[in-house]
């Protein structure tokens, strides 16, 4: 019973690493400033970023066009969720609200990616 979960915790422990890497080690001032703006070239190429490291997660784990929309999606909404934070939260550290949108933003990345876990789980991780 517990191997039938190795596929799904594997790939959720791999879009954990994905998002430290593309979050925290590669995003820029530039990335962070721009997300604000929406359509901005920094606020996109931060979630192509996002996106790429998405396909290259999953691609192992479903068929290529999967992987494809898999990290296309992921781009949208990764820019989205970001756009929004940027847009309406704080940037003073020093505010409540500024942790609460920050921990919120979070939040809603990691519920993609176990959507996404769910969905490569429904096909073919479950065969």
């Amino acid at each position: 019973m517990i191997a039938e979960y190795n596929g799904p915790l594997m790939l959720m422990g791999l879009f954990i690493f994905k998002h430290f890497l593309a979050d925290f080690v590669l995003q820029t001032h530039r990335h962070i400033v721009g997300k604000e703006y929406y359509g901005r070239w920094a606020g996109v190429e931060h979630s192509f970023h996002h996106g790429i490291l998405t396909f290259l997660v999953v691609v192992p784990f479903v068929n290529l066009s999967t992987a494809l929309l898999i990290g296309l999606i992921d781009t949208i909404v990764h820019y989205h969720i970001d756009y929004v934070k940027a847009r309406f939260g704080t940037k003073d550290i020093s505010k409540k609200s500024h942790w609460t949108w920050f921990g919120a933003d979070q939040m809603l990345h990691y519920l993609t990616y176990l959507a996404i876990v769910l969905n490569c789980n429904n096909s073919k991780m479950g065969e």
